[in-house]
C-alpha cells in the first residue's frame, strides 16, 4: 500500500498533544511533535477555556510536525482533531467565535438538569438519547445560555470541530458535528443517529443553530489559512476523526472482537463496552449508563467515573500551598510498598467534581462513609493517593459488574487505555477485585485512534471507516515505533 502521513491533534483539559504518523507501506512511526499545557481561567465568577491558547498551541504543533518531515520528500496527507466532549464555541453569522467557551466545570449548570427536566422528563430524555445525566452535557449548557440571556440562535461547534472548521478555512460546509462527539450533547436520537427535534423543541433550543452531523472519517476539505502556506500541508485534507477523545481512545484498541470491556483512564475515567445497538432499558437508566456513538455506527455503552482529577487537584493544591511537588509515578511506587488501604469513599460524589480544596473534600466523603480522615498536607500525600487509588479501583469494579448485568455479556479482558495504563498499582487492584485479565493498552490511545480513523478514511474512503478497518490500523500503529 502507498505511504501515508497524518497529523493528530489531541486536546486535553490539562495538556494537549500534536503527533505525526508516517506509514511507509509496511510499518509506521508515530512521533510527538508538540505538547502544550491547557486549563481554564476564572473570570467574573465563571470558568472559561482560552481559545486563543488552544489555537496558538495547535498551530505551533502543526508547524513542528512539518519540521519532522524531510524537506520535499513527504507531505502531510491529512490532519484531524479530537478532544473532550460537551464544551462548545458560539459562532457569529460568519462562523467566527463570539467569546471564549465556558468550561464544563463552571457552576452555572448546577440547577440546569432539573430545569430541563421540567420541560422534558428525565425518563423521556433517556428513552430518546440513551445518554447519562451529567449536569455539564451540552444540552444543559445550552439551556443555561438561553436562561442567562445568551443569544439562542447563535451557531455552536464543539471544541474539536471548531478547530477542524478553523483549519478548513471557516467554510460554511465545514461547520459540522462529528457523530461520536454529537451524541454526548444529549441532543441526538440514539436510533436515528441525528439531532432530536423533540428535545430541541421542548427544551426551547434553536434547532437551526446546531451543525450538521457527520460520520467519523469524513473529509471536510483542504487545509486552508496560514498553515496551508507551509509546503508540508499544501495538499493536506482536514478529516473529522472520532472527535470525542474517548471515541478515539476506544478506536485505538486493536481488537475488533466483542469479549472485552474498557477503561479509558485519565482526568476522567470511562468504563464500558462496545455494542451494535443502543441499550436504553430501565436497568441502563437506573445505572445511569450512556450510549455514545462509536466507529461504524456502533455504540460505546459506558459510564463516567471520576478519575485522576482527584489526585491532580490534590497535587495542584500541595504545590500551590506548600511548594511540594510529587509525581504520580512517585506516589504509585510508594503506594505499592504499603498495605492496601481499607477506607473507600464515593469518588463520584457531586462535591468532588468541583475544583479547589480537594484533600478536605475527600476527607468529608471519607467521614460520610464512616472512615477517619487522612492528613491533608503534602507530607502525607502517599496516604491520600492510596485512598484515592483503592477507591477508584472499587468503583471501577462496581461499574464493571453493573455493566455485565445490564448487557448480559461476560467479559474476559479489560483494556486499560490512557494514562491509567501506566498505573500498575491500580490495575492490579482492579484485576484482584474483578477477576478479569487487565490488558495494558496504549497510553496515547486517543492519538492512535484519531490516526487510525484518518488512515482508514484515506485508504478506502470515508464510507469504509468500519470498526474492523479502524482496528486493523490501530494494530499497525500499536506495533509501530511510538515516541
Amino acid at each position: 500500500m502507498e505511504s501515508l502521513c497524518c497529523v493528530a491533534v489531541d486536546l486535553g483539559a490539562a495538556s494537549c498533544r500534536v503527533s505525526l504518523a508516517e506509514w511507509n507501506g509496511s510499518g509506521c512511526q508515530v512521533r510527538a511533535a508538540h505538547r502544550y499545557a491547557n486549563g481554564p481561567i476564572e473570570r467574573d465568577g465563571h470558568l472559561w477555556w482560552q481559545l486563543d491558547r488552544l489555537c496558538q498551541g495547535t498551530d505551533e504543533g502543526l508547524r513542528r510536525a512539518a519540521e519532522l518531515l524531510p524537506d520535499g520528500k513527504r507531505k502531510v496527507d491529512s490532519m484531524g482533531v479530537d478532544g473532550w466532549a460537551v464544551d462548545y464555541v458560539r459562532l457569529d453569522p460568519a462562523g467566527m467565535p463570539l467569546e471564549n467557551p465556558f468550561c464544563y466545570r463552571d457552576p452555572r449548570t448546577e440547577t440546569a438538569m432539573a430545569e430541563v427536566w421540567a420541560r422534558i422528563g428525565r425518563e423521556r430524555l433517556y428513552e430518546l438519547t440513551g445518554i447519562q445525566f451529567l449536569r455539564f452535557n451540552t444540552l444543559y449548557q445550552l439551556h443555561a445560555d438561553r436562561r442567562d440571556g445568551i443569544e439562542p440562535g447563535a451557531g455552536w461547534l464543539n471544541l474539536p470541530e471548531f478547530l477542524l472548521h478553523r483549519y478548513a478555512g471557516f467554510q460554511p460546509q465545514t461547520a459540522v458535528s462529528e457523530y461520536t462527539n454529537a451524541t454526548h450533547t444529549q441532543l441526538v436520537d440514539a436510533r436515528t443517529r441525528n439531532w432530536c427535534d423533540e428535545i430541541f423543541s421542548r427544551a426551547g433550543l434553536e434547532r437551526a443553530a446546531a451543525p450538521m452531523i457527520v460520520a467519523p472519517g469524513t473529509p471536510l476539505g483542504p487545509v486552508r489559512g496560514e498553515i496551508a502556506a507551509l509546503p508540508a500541508y499544501q495538499a493536506a485534507r482536514v478529516i473529522a476523526p472520532a472527535c470525542h477523545d474517548t471515541g478515539s481512545a476506544i478506536a485505538g484498541i486493536p481488537d475488533a472482537s466483542g469479549d472485552w470491556a474498557f477503561l479509558s483512564s485519565g482526568t476522567w475515567s470511562l468504563v464500558g463496552t462496545v455494542l451494535d445497538e443502543p441499550c436504553t432499558s430501565p436497568e441502563a437508566l437506573a445505572g445511569n449508563f450512556t450510549n455514545e456513538g462509536g466507529i461504524g455506527g456502533q455504540i460505546r455503552f459506558l459510564k463516567n467515573v471520576n478519575g485522576m482529577w482527584l489526585l491532580e487537584e490534590c497535587l495542584r493544591e500541595w504545590q500551590a500551598a506548600e511548594g511540594r511537588s510529587w509525581s504520580v509515578a512517585e506516589l504509585v511506587a510508594e503506594c505499592g510498598r504499603r498495605p492496601v488501604p481499607v477506607a473507600v469513599f464515593n469518588v463520584d460524589a457531586a462535591d468532588l467534581i468541583l475544583p479547589g480544596h480537594m484533600p478536605s473534600r475527600i476527607n468529608r466523603e471519607l467521614e460520610n462513609a464512616g472512615h477517619p480522615p487522612v492528613p491533608e498536607d503534602a507530607a502525607h500525600a502517599p496516604e491520600m493517593a492510596g485512598v484515592i487509588f483503592v477507591s477508584l479501583a472499587a468503583r471501577y469494579a462496581e461499574v464493571l459488574e453493573a455493566l455485565r448485568r445490564v448487557t448480559g455479556r461476560n467479559f474476559r479482558n479489560l483494556y486499560v487505555v490512557g494514562g491509567g495504563a501506566q498505573n500498575a498499582y491500580v490495575n492490579r487492584l482492579i484485576a484482584e477485585r474483578t477477576g478479569l485479565e487487565v490488558k495494558r493498552g496504549p497510553v496515547e490511545s486517543s492519538t492512535l485512534g484519531n490516526l487510525a480513523v484518518q488512515f482508514a478514511s484515506l485508504e478506502s474512503g470515508p464510507s469504509h471507516v468500519t470498526r474492523d478497518a479502524v482496528a486493523r490500523w490501530a494494530a499497525r500503529l500499536n506495533h509501530g515505533t511510538c515516541a
